[in-house]
C-alpha cells in the first residue's frame, strides 16, 4: 500500500513537472498601448475624411459671346451718296470734270488717280442712276466695312436707252471721329439669287374624320369672314389670349384654300391659305396661316398661331 502511494505521488510529480508554462502578456506594456493608439488614430482619421471629403467634378465652362451691334446706316448712306455721283455723267466736259471733283470727297488719293480715266471725255454714252440697293455691310479690318450693293443705270447712246444692272463691293474706312473714305474701288461681285430650297409639304395624316372636318371648315369660314374688320372684343370669342389681333382692313373673304388638318393630342393643327379681295387695290390678297384649334364643349377656339 505504501508502495502504491509512492508511485502515485511520483506520477503526479512527473505530470506537474511536464505541464507547459503559460506566459501572460501584460496589456499595459508600451508596445500594446502604442498599437491601440495607432488603431484609434486611424479610425478617427477615416471618419474625418468621410465627412470632409471634397466632391470633385469637371466643370465645363461655356462662354457666351454677345455680338456687338454696330449701326451701319452712316456707312450705307455714304456708299449710296458715292454711287449717285460715280454712276452718273452727261456727254459734256464740264459734267465729267464735276464728277471727278465730287468723287474727291469719297476716294483716297490713290483711288482718285485710279479713276481718272474711268469715264473719258470722248465716251459716247451718258448715264443716270435709277436705283441702288445695299445687300450687305460686313466688318472687315479694324474700322473698315465691306459693302455689297447693286445699281440700276439708265444708259443713253444716241437715241437709244437701256437699263443695266450691276453689282459691286467697296470697302469703307471709318475713323475715330466717324469720318469715312473709300479704300477699295467698286469691284465686280455677285448678289444673292433665288434659292432652290423646297420646304417639305404638309400632308393630312387622316386622323380627322369628315364630321370634324366640316365643323372646322364652318368655324374657320365664319372666323375669317369676320377677321379683317373685327374688334378685339369680337375676336375674343374665337381666339384665345389675343393670339390674333385686330388688323382693321377692308378685305372681302373669298374662300379657304387647301386646308390641311391633323390631330395632336386633344387639339387640331391647321395649315391653310385664305383668299381675300382687297377693296382698296382690287387685287387678290392670299394670306397663309398655321393655327392650332381646341374644342371646348361644342365650341371651337384658336389657341395658337
Amino acid at each position: 500500500m505504501m508502495k502504491f502511494r509512492k508511485n502515485q505521488n511520483k506520477e503526479k510529480k512527473v505530470l506537474k513537472e511536464n505541464k507547459p508554462r503559460v506566459y501572460k502578456v501584460n496589456p499595459r506594456k508600451k508596445i500594446v498601448i502604442g498599437l491601440w493608439v495607432l488603431l484609434a488614430l486611424s479610425f478617427s482619421f477615416a471618419i474625418y475624411k468621410n465627412f470632409t471629403a471634397i466632391d470633385t467634378h469637371t466643370i465645363h465652362e461655356t462662354k457666351i459671346i454677345e455680338k456687338e451691334y454696330v449701326d451701319t446706316h452712316k456707312v450705307e448712306n455714304f456708299v449710296e451718296n458715292f454711287a449717285k455721283i460715280y454712276y452718273a455723267w452727261e456727254l459734256d466736259d464740264n459734267s465729267i470734270d464735276n464728277r471727278m471733283e465730287k468723287l474727291k470727297g469719297y476716294l483716297t488719293d490713290e483711288l482718285q488717280d485710279l479713276n481718272v480715266d474711268t469715264v473719258r471725255k470722248d465716251i459716247p454714252v451718258s448715264s443716270s442712276l435709277r436705283d441702288i440697293q445695299i445687300w450687305g455691310v460686313e466688318p472687315a479690318d479694324d474700322n473698315a466695312f465691306d459693302v455689297t450693293y447693286s445699281v440700276d443705270q439708265l444708259i443713253t447712246e444716241g437715241g437709244n436707252t437701256k437699263t443695266v444692272k450691276s453689282s459691286y463691293e467697296v470697302s469703307v474706312y471709318v475713323d475715330g471721329a466717324g469720318n469715312m473714305v473709300l479704300v477699295k474701288n467698286p469691284t465686280i461681285t455677285s448678289i444673292p439669287v433665288k434659292s432652290d430650297y423646297k420646304p417639305k409639304a404638309i400632308e393630312s395624316d387622316g386622323t380627322i374624320d369628315s364630321i370634324t372636318t366640316n365643323e372646322i371648315n364652318e368655324f374657320l369660314t365664319t372666323f375669317f369672314k369676320l377677321y379683317p374688320k373685327a374688334t378685339a372684343s369680337e375676336l375674343s370669342y374665337y381666339v384665345n389670349d389675343e393670339i390674333l389681333k385686330p388688323i382693321g382692313k377692308d378685305y372681302i373673304f373669298q374662300e379657304l384654300v387647301n386646308p390641311i388638318y391633323n390631330r395632336k393630342d386633344n387639339q387640331v393643327t391647321v395649315s391653310l391659305a385664305v383668299n381675300y379681295i382687297d377693296q382698296q387695290t382690287k387685287a387678290t390678297q392670299i394670306s397663309q396661316f398655321d393655327l392650332t384649334l381646341k374644342k371646348s364643349g361644342s365650341k371651337w377656339e384658336i389657341v395658337r398661331s
